[in-house]
């Protein structure tokens, strides 16, 4: 982001319509069948853990994070995560992912799930969800499965279907 002076704010109700349009822009009708969205229909995400990305007052990118649980265990689930394609790969994603993982560890939460590209993911902290050890509604290709410990050894003996809470 050195080349652009990009502001990361916590989201506010006011910006609701500016990120709807942000993800039909981004993301299309399609984003309605895939697994992830499915699992957020039921469920608000979590305002004071989800942030967006500004240039003066230009909407370019938002995060959300999303109360769910793996089996009983209460984790958070990250997602969507989107940017404008003319602000891609300049680190504004992962700037809206350190921020929202920084403010739900310190909010205490300890287990964050998405479903996305490791290879991308892995730069927050991210690693693959062994096969088996949690089950998306729905269709998802287990290598995209990720989750990111918040704190040492929280995924530890964690399994189950993954649900709203």
């Amino acid at each position: 982001m050195s080349d652009i002076s990009v502001s990361i704010l916590p989201e506010t109700a006011d910006d609701a319509v500016a990120i709807e349009r942000l993800h039909e822009r981004t993301f299309g009708p399609g984003r309605y069948a895939k697994s992830a969205y499915r699992l957020r229909e039921k469920i608000d995400h979590i305002l004071e853990l989800s942030f967006t990305a500004w240039i003066g007052t230009l909407l370019i990118g938002s995060v959300w994070l999303s109360p769910i649980r793996i089996g009983d265990t209460k984790a958070l689930l990250l997602g969507p995560l989107t940017v404008e394609p003319a602000f891609r790969e300049r680190g504004v994603g992962q700037a809206l992912i350190e921020r929202a993982l920084k403010e739900a560890a310190q909010k205490g939460h300890r287990l964050v799930v998405l479903v996305g590209d490791e290879a991308y993911y892995e730069k927050c902290g991210f690693k693959r969800i062994p096969r088996g050890r949690a089950i998306m509604p729905g269709p998802v290709d287990p290598a995209r499965l990720l989750i990111a410990e918040l704190s040492e050894g929280a995924f530890d003996g964690v399994s189950g279907p993954v649900r709203s809470d």
